[in-house]
């Protein structure tokens, strides 16, 4: 499984970007700079992350870190698929 593709494909579906996750760098910024990612996409994309990649994300692991940017969400779910 290649996570990187994975976890666009995720971000592609859940905030309706039309293609313009295949820009996407590591240092891409996601919160404050994604104008869909508001409050109630970050939800749809915890569960839709959850659902994809057969983990559990608890209230306590996530901050606005971790959406901060592509690179730090990518860090996040390989974190979570290496515990």
């Amino acid at each position: 499984m290649d996570i990187k593709n994975e976890v666009l494909s995720v971000l592609e579906e859940v905030l309706s970007l039309k293609g313009r996750s295949s820009q996407f760098t590591p240092n891409t910024p996601l919160l404050g700079a994604i104008p869909e990612l508001d409050s109630m996409a970050v939800v749809a994309l915890i569960t839709s992350l959850e659902e994809r990649f057969g983990f559990i994300i608890d209230d306590d692991e996530i901050d606005g870190t971790v959406f901060a940017t592509f690179g730090a969400l990518l860090s996040f779910v390989q974190g979570k698929l290496d515990s």
